[in-house]
């Protein structure tokens, strides 16, 4: 799953924080829910308030410069992101600059929906959170479930859930989903660009590592930081 995780920070971006965790889900019409056998492209996604594990939420991170299966992936590398088989229709997470007749429907920035086609306008790069520490992560393996930016390789946007631009979807209540880069004043990417790239638990099949108990000696420290 791709986890934007809970943003109750203030900022000239996010002036009225919405509280609570959003993944990237796809947001079939409601032809291809009762009409068809699998989603066909183009498709919309969506940010939405389910965090658990789902057929709409979960992707698959994909090769594109041939590294073999099981290879681990690098900061700065390109890579697609694709649907599961089946029903969810083998689709890719795509993006592409905006123009006058194409752009997000709310906010009008840079589009993000699925298709069929892999390109150059499918591909991706898990870039490091901090700025100031980027350069020096650059080829690094990317550890799962820890906060990075996901950056569109075509346009260089960063990937980003708006939290005040509201979608009424098939599923409810949901968050736009747009390519768009958010910066504070020192030049650092804001909560909208934050990103967790949440796995399975190994030792649970229903649950995720998000879900998964901090060990007692993570939580003291947290506490003396706080304290």
């Amino acid at each position: 799953m791709l986890l934007n995780p809970e943003n109750s920070e203030q900022s000239l971006s996010n002036p009225s924080p919405v509280c609570g965790n959003y993944t990237v889900s796809a947001n079939p019409d409601d032809s291809a829910l009762h009409l068809k056998s699998h989603l066909t492209a183009p498709c919309g996604v969506s940010g939405s308030s389910n965090v658990k594990p789902c057929a709409r939420n979960a992707f698959i991170i994909t090769s594109v410069d041939g590294s073999g299966h099981g290879k681990p992936l690098h900061y700065g590398q390109n890579f697609a992101l694709r649907t599961t088989d089946g029903f969810m229709g083998h689709l890719y997470l795509t993006s592409d600059q905006k123009t006058f007749l194409k752009s997000s429907k709310k906010s009008h920035l840079q589009e993000v929906s699925l298709t069929d086609q892999p390109s150059y306008e499918t591909c991706w790069q898990f870039v490091y959170l901090d700025p100031q520490m980027r350069m020096e992560h650059e080829g690094f393996p990317v550890p799962a479930n820890a906060k990075l930016l996901i950056v569109h390789s075509k346009t260089n946007r960063c990937l980003a859930v708006l939290r005040k631009y509201i979608l009424w979807t098939l599923f409810g209540k949901e968050c736009e989903v747009t390519a768009h880069t958010y910066l504070n004043g020192h030049k650092a990417e804001e909560n909208e660009n934050h990103w967790i790239i949440v796995t399975g638990n190994p030792s649970d099949d229903i649950n995720t590592m998000f879900d998964r108990p901090k060990p007692p000696s993570e939580e003291m420290n947290k506490n003396k930081c706080v304290h």
